[in-house]
């Protein structure tokens, strides 16, 4: 599963592809303090669009993460046979990490980074909730498309500017949420 992505991009620049994608940002909370990051990790503060109530698409920063069952973070969550009726969201990303076994040698797990050539920054589909501390968000997955399968079992779901538009403006689940077909994502070692 997906825990970790790439984020090192300024905030204008962030705000210019959106907007460029149909997606014009406002920041009702005052423009964030987006940090360039190799790794956002679980549990870190990090930018997410969504749209808000008078329909203006918002830029917010909001923790990746909410507390599960027993305590552990859910930063991760199933898309299928699901109905997301509020709280959609996109986590803007240049790329997104999974991992493989160890190879002969090597104490660390393989490193793969996953991202969209020729976007610079793309979204993730996200979900958006309530928690005692505040909102929190998770990415969505599904079964991996072809680009993934080789590394993971699962994925999360990588969108276009046009599909990121349509998550957000309410576009039906079974459109939105699923794997993008074959050479939508080039990989790396990370």
């Amino acid at each position: 599963m997906c825990n970790s992505y790439r984020q090192t991009r300024p905030l204008d620049e962030i705000a210019a592809l959106f907007a460029q994608g149909g997606l014009p940002l406002v920041f009702p909370e005052g423009a964030p303090n987006v940090e360039a990051r190799e790794m956002v990790r679980i549990t870190d503060a990090a930018p997410v669009v969504r749209r808000g109530a008078g329909g203006a698409y918002e830029l917010v920063q909001r923790r990746w993460s909410w507390p599960g069952p027993g305590g552990k973070p859910v930063y991760n969550f199933r898309a299928e046979g699901r109905r997301f009726l509020g709280g959609r969201c996109l986590a803007p990303v240049e790329g997104f990490y999974e991992y493989t076994g160890r190879e002969p040698g090597m104490k660390r797990k393989t490193r793969w980074l996953f991202t969209r050539p020729g976007e610079p920054v793309f979204a993730l589909a996200a979900l958006l909730r309530a928690t005692p501390d505040g909102e929190a968000f998770a990415l969505l997955t599904v079964e991996p498309g072809p680009d993934v399968a080789p590394y993971h079992a699962r994925s999360v779901i990588p969108l276009d500017a046009a599909a990121a538009k349509a998550w957000l403006d309410g576009a039906p689940e079974r459109e939105i949420l699923r794997p993008p077909p074959s050479g939508t994502l080039q990989v790396a070692r990370g």
